[in-house]
């Protein structure tokens, strides 16, 4: 069930102390400030930065992709906000949807330096899960971190994914292809 730009721009789901919503244009200045500062924090974690990572056009280029992804079916972006104040914290998205006899996706996110360890990535862990599973219907989600993340790590067992081995040189982080141990969620696993 794939959602066209308006119905996930309306979309709003809310959790524990987080509300996400799809990115938006209105939304680079915070985006950029919450980056720049949480580099050092998330950069060891992620694919390398271009060169003009944090610019307008760089963000409206993201925008267009993420809009892709939702035309498509493939991809479902939202943005993380504390919900006592619309403070942006972070982003958590479903990613390469897969439909047919597979049903799945696969789980990524993101949280800024000043928000870390305070609860809001895992209430918006939990609250994509259920809507891939409940709105989206489908059956599996996986997630992969780097072998030395251990808040990751924990995070992922913290909601009830299982881990489901070690995949070598999964993803390009920081320059070099770096090993990740691999987990999953079914929809009939319970969420915590």
């Amino acid at each position: 069930m794939a959602l066209w730009r308006d119905e996930l721009q309306d979309t709003v789901i809310w959790g524990e102390g987080v509300k996400l919503r799809a990115p938006m244009a209105e939304d680079y200045d915070s985006w950029a400030k919450l980056r720049y500062a949480s580099r050092a924090h998330t950069e060891k974690w992620e694919p390398s930065w271009t060169e003009d990572e944090l610019s307008r056009s760089a963000y409206r280029r993201r925008l267009k992709r993420y809009q892709a992804d939702i035309d498509q079916g493939t991809g479902y972006p939202f943005f993380i906000f504390r919900a006592s104040d619309d403070v942006l914290v972070g982003a958590c998205n479903l990613n390469n949807v897969r439909r047919g006899v597979l049903q799945a996706a696969d789980l990524g996110y993101w949280i800024g330096s000043p928000h870390v360890r305070k609860g809001h990535c895992r209430a918006a862990v939990r609250r994509v899960l259920s809507y891939a599973f409940q709105t989206l219907r489908l059956h599996r989600v996986e997630a992969a971190t780097r072998l030395e993340n251990e808040a990751s790590r924990q995070l992922l067992l913290s909601v009830g994914f299982t881990p489901e081995g070690v995949a070598r040189q999964y993803l390009k982080i920081d320059g070099e292809w770096r090993d990740h141990l691999k987990f999953a969620i079914l929809r009939d696993d319970p969420l915590r």
